[in-house]
């Protein structure tokens, strides 16, 4: 599904990334399962959080976001002209886990948690898989986003705690927001780099051969239709 292109960048910014993580399915070398929010976040087991407290006492925004993830804490006053984004990293080494939370930085590892998200939707709005829906565009706008800056991306808070399985696990928490109207405003732009490099023709491999980067046909179309429509599932 992913051309080598992407999983070369991909491999190329995370061997100089700080972030630590597991593995994600769909890309067999790297790792990005700490930014993977849609996994279940079990909070039935609590034994221990980072207040000392029970899980009941637990912020809103970790109560909605075990719920129903990034979109669910968005419903919430507080965050209701924000995107929120929630990084997610487990394991049994609290000092590491720490320390992972303390070194995350929103200028430098907020990219990946905005590129997974644009990624989703374009897959979610899919019908094909996205290379075949989309054509290059799919590809350029993930690359974009990854490498893109975000400096209005602040880190609201972390928090932590322990679950009593065996062998007992600590869940650590960073979320992450930025302004509704910044963020779309970000995206659109990127959107419209992305349409710019694949509306030109270039060489093709050692430059024997033109190659058209032009999306043609559905695939036109289907870009269209989600660049008008992104942000409604977004």
């Amino acid at each position: 599904m992913k051309s080598k292109i992407y999983f070369i960048f991909i491999i190329s910014y995370l061997l100089f990334s700080s972030c630590l993580g597991q593995r994600r399915n769909f890309i067999p070398v790297a790792d990005l399962s700490v930014f993977d929010n849609q996994k279940k976040i079990e909070i039935s087991n609590i034994i221990e959080t980072k207040d000392r407290a029970s899980a009941e006492s637990m912020p809103e925004w970790l109560l909605s976001f075990a719920e129903g993830g990034n979109k669910a804490v968005e419903q919430l006053n507080a965050y209701r002209d924000k995107y929120v984004f929630v990084g997610v990293n487990e394991g049994t080494n609290f000092i590491i886990l720490n320390k992972w939370t303390e070194n995350f930085t929103a200028a430098q590892d907020f990219a990946i948690l905005a590129a997974i998200r644009i990624e989703e939707r374009m897959i979610a709005g899919a019908s094909l898989y996205p290379d075949d829906e989309y054509g290059l565009f799919f590809e350029t706008l993930v690359k974009i986003a990854y490498g893109t800056e975000y400096p209005d991306a602040v880190k609201e808070e972390t928090y932590w705690f322990k679950n009593g399985t065996d062998p007992e696990t600590f869940n650590f928490f960073i979320m992450i927001t930025i302004d509704r109207n910044t963020m779309q405003s970000i995206i659109r732009g990127m959107m419209a780099q992305a349409q710019a490099i694949t509306s030109t023709s270039g060489l093709g491999p050692q430059g024997y051969r033109p190659q058209n980067l032009r999306p043609r046909g559905s695939q036109a179309a289907s870009v269209n239709r989600i660049r008008q429509t992104f942000f409604e599932g977004f």
